[in-house]
C-alpha cells in the first residue's frame, strides 16, 4: 500500500476565500520562515471554470493583500461610475431617485469583476509566489472534487477523498487541518454530522447570460426589482456593463417561493424580452450562459460554530453573503484572509486551540457587523408576504402607466393604518432599525414549495423572445454553458424511485412538472413513461451543476455530487 498523502493545510475548493486564505498566509509564512505544506483542490479542470458569479464588490480585502491591484495585472471589468436602482413594469423602467436608493445598493466607485477571471488570476499568481518562498510547498489539483470527509476516531477532520472508488487508499488526502470554502457540495455533509446549522439555509438560484454588444456600458450598473417574476417571490435583477463591450445579463429568484414552476432560465428570457433591455442588447450576441445557488439566509442561517475539531468553513460554505447589501466577494475574501492569519499562529505554536477565536474574529469584522445589521432583511419579506405578490406587482404597473410616484402613492391609501404599519414594520426590518428581540426561524426552502401554488398577480409585456436572435431556450442555455462529462455521469443521486413516482403523481393530478423539472436550470431532469408508469429520468450530459433540483426536491430525494475527473460545465469568462 503507497504511503498516505499528508499536508499541513488542505484547501477544498478554488474560490476567493480558500484563494486568499492561501495569499495571506504564504506572505505571512515568508516573513516568519515557517515550513509549511498546502494542497488546493479544485473540482473544475481550471481554475475559474465552475465560477458564475459576475460581481460588484468593494475593494477593502483585495487592497489589503495587493496593494498595487490596479496595475498589476488584476483582472479588473472596470469601476462602476452609474448606478441604479430600477423597478421594472412589462414595458417601463423606473430608476429610484438617488435620495431613496438603499445605502447597500450604492455601489459607486466599486470594482465591477468577472469572478472567473479573478480566481484564475489568485490561482496563477498563488503558484508563482510559492515558487519563491523555500519554506513552502504548494500543491494545486485542479480537476480533483472533494468527495467524503474523512474523520479519526475521535471525530477529528483528517482529510478528504477525492474520487469515490473504493477503500481510503491513493484517492484521500490528509490533512492536519482542513478549510472547506465550496458552495454546499462537500461542506453540507460537514455541517449535517455536527449539527452545525440549527437555522436552515435560505437559497436563490442566479442564472446569467453573457453578452457581445455593439454599445460601450462599461461602469454602468442596474439592479432591477419587478418584471419578470411578480409571484410573490424573492427575486431581482442585474445587468453589468463589463469591458470590452460587454453585458452580464442576470436574474435571481429565491427558492423559498411556493411557486413550484420558477423555471430561472425561461424566467431569464422574459426578463431580456423587456423594452429597456432588448434595446442594450440590440445587435449583439449571446457569449456564455450558467447558473449557480447563492446562500442568503444571512446573519440567522449561519453555523452555531464555524470551525470543528480539524477543520473550519469559509465563504459560501459559511453563508457571509449579506442580501441586504448585494455583497458577498469581499466577505468570502475577509474569512479566508482572518482564518490565515489564525492558521499561521496555529502551524507556529503547534497548538490549534486558537482556531476557536475563527469565529469571533469573522463576527467582530465588517462581515458579522453587516449581517447583524441586515439581519432580518429576508424575513421583513416572508413576514410581509403582500410586499412582493400585491404592492410590488401595482408600483410595476404604474410605471407602465407612466406614473409611479402617483402608483406608489395609491398603494399607500389603500387602507392607509394598516399599510403604513406594515410599511414601518418591514422597512425596520429591511434597514436593521428595528427593537425586536426575537431570532427568526426560518423553513427549509422545500417545505414553502404549494404543488397548488396560483400566482395573485400576472403581468405580460405581450412581446414573445422565441424566434428571436436573443431567445434561448433551455435546450440552446446547456450549448452555450459547455458541459462535458465522461461516459455515463453519476453525479446526481436519487435515493428512492418510488419516492420520485409519488411526487410525480402529486403534481400530474395538478397538470404540472415536479420542482425538479420546472426548476431545473439546464436540461437535465425529465419525466418519462416506463410500462405504462411515469418515471424520473435524468439527462446528466447537460448538468451544470447548479444544485437547484437537490434544494427544491419536496421530499430531498435527490443529492448533487461533484462531478468526477473535472467534467461539468465551463464558465470561464462568464
Amino acid at each position: 500500500m503507497p504511503e498516505p498523502i499528508h499536508y499541513q493545510l488542505l484547501l477544498v475548493g478554488g474560490g476567493t476565500s480558500t484563494l486568499i486564505l492561501a495569499h495571506h498566509l504564504l506572505d505571512l509564512a515568508r516573513e516568519s520562515g515557517l515550513p509549511l505544506s498546502i494542497a488546493l483542490i479544485e473540482k473544475s479542470p481550471q481554475f475559474g471554470g465552475h465560477i458564475v458569479s459576475g460581481a460588484i464588490t468593494h475593494p477593502r480585502v483585495i487592497a489589503k493583500v495587493f496593494p498595487d491591484f490596479e496595475s498589476n495585472g488584476f483582472p479588473l471589468e472596470g469601476k462602476v461610475r452609474e448606478n441604479y436602482l430600477s423597478v421594472l413594469g412589462s414595458q417601463g423602467k423606473w430608476d429610484l431617485p438617488a435620495a431613496i436608493i438603499p445605502d447597500g445598493f450604492k455601489k459607486d466607485g466599486y470594482l465591477i469583476l468577472s469572478l472567473s477571471h479573478v480566481v484564475r488570476w489568485l490561482a496563477e499568481r498563488l503558484v508563482e509566489k510559492a515558487k519563491g518562498i523555500p519554506n513552502v510547498i504548494l500543491d494545486v489539483f485542479p480537476g480533483f472534487a472533494a468527495h467524503e470527509i474523512l474523520y479519526n476516531e475521535q471525530d477529528q477532520v483528517i482529510g478528504v477523498k477525492v474520487a469515490d472508488s473504493g477503500e481510503i487508499t491513493e484517492d484521500s488526502l490528509y490533512a492536519d487541518y482542513t478549510c472547506f470554502g465550496d458552495k454546499g457540495f462537500i461542506s453540507k455533509d460537514l455541517i449535517a454530522k455536527f449539527h452545525l446549522r440549527p437555522n436552515p439555509q435560505l437559497w436563490s438560484v442566479g442564472v446569467k447570460e453573457l453578452w457581445q454588444v455593439p454599445q460601450d456600458h462599461q461602469g454602468q450598473v442596474w439592479h432591477t426589482l419587478g418584471y419578470p417574476v411578480l409571484d410573490g417571490s424573492f427575486s431581482g435583477g442585474f445587468v453589468y456593463g463589463l469591458s470590452q463591450n460587454r453585458l452580464a445579463v442576470g436574474l435571481i429568484i429565491g427558492l423559498d417561493s411556493e411557486n413550484p414552476g420558477l423555471n430561472p432560465q425561461e424566467r431569464l428570457q422574459e426578463f431580456k424580452s423587456h423594452p429597456w433591455i432588448q434595446s442594450l442588447l440590440a445587435g449583439g450576441s449571446l457569449l456564455k450562459y450558467g447558473a449557480a445557488v447563492i446562500p442568503e439566509g444571512g446573519y440567522y442561517s449561519l453555523p452555531s460554530r464555524f470551525n470543528v475539531p480539524g477543520a473550519l468553513l469559509l465563504g459560501d460554505a459559511l453563508g457571509v453573503l449579506d442580501v441586504g447589501s448585494l455583497s458577498g466577494v469581499d466577505r468570502a475574501m475577509e474569512t479566508g484572509y482572518i482564518a490565515a492569519e489564525l492558521l499561521h499562529e496555529a502551524f507556529l505554536s503547534q497548538d490549534f486551540q486558537g482556531m476557536e477565536r475563527y469565529q469571533s474574529r469573522v463576527m467582530e469584522s465588517f462581515v458579522g457587523q453587516s449581517l447583524f445589521t441586515s439581519r432580518y432583511f429576508r424575513q421583513a419579506f416572508l413576514e410581509n408576504e403582500q410586499l412582493l405578490s400585491r404592492y410590488l406587482p401595482q408600483v410595476c404597473e404604474s410605471v407602465d402607466q407612466g406614473h409611479p410616484w402617483l402608483g406608489s402613492l395609491k398603494v399607500g391609501l389603500q387602507n392607509p393604518l394598516k399599510r403604513s404599519q406594515e410599511t414601518w414594520r418591514a422597512l425596520s426590518l429591511i434597514t436593521g432599525r428595528t427593537q425586536a428581540r426575537d431570532p427568526v426561524a426560518y423553513v427549509p426552502c422545500h417545505e414553502r414549495i404549494q404543488p397548488d401554488f396560483s400566482p395573485p398577480y400576472a403581468l405580460s409585456n405581450g412581446h414573445s423572445l422565441r424566434g428571436s436572435s436573443t431567445y434561448f431556450s433551455r435546450p440552446d442555455a446547456v450549448f452555450f454553458a459547455s458541459p462535458r462529462y465522461s461516459e455515463h455521469p453519476q453525479h446526481i443521486i436519487e435515493w428512492s424511485a418510488d419516492t420520485c413516482r409519488q411526487c410525480i403523481a402529486t403534481y400530474e393530478r395538478l397538470h404540472r412538472p415536479t420542482p425538479c423539472v420546472a426548476d431545473c436550470t439546464a436540461e437535465v431532469h425529465q419525466i418519462q413513461v416506463r410500462d405504462g408508469s411515469k418515471i424520473h429520468s435524468m439527462a446528466l450530459e447537460n448538468c451544470i451543476q447548479c444544485r437547484t433540483c437537490e434544494i427544491v426536491c419536496p421530499h430531498l430525494n435527490l443529492r448533487v455530487n461533484p462531478s468526477y475527473e473535472g467534467s461539468g460545465p465551463d464558465f470561464y469568462g462568464l
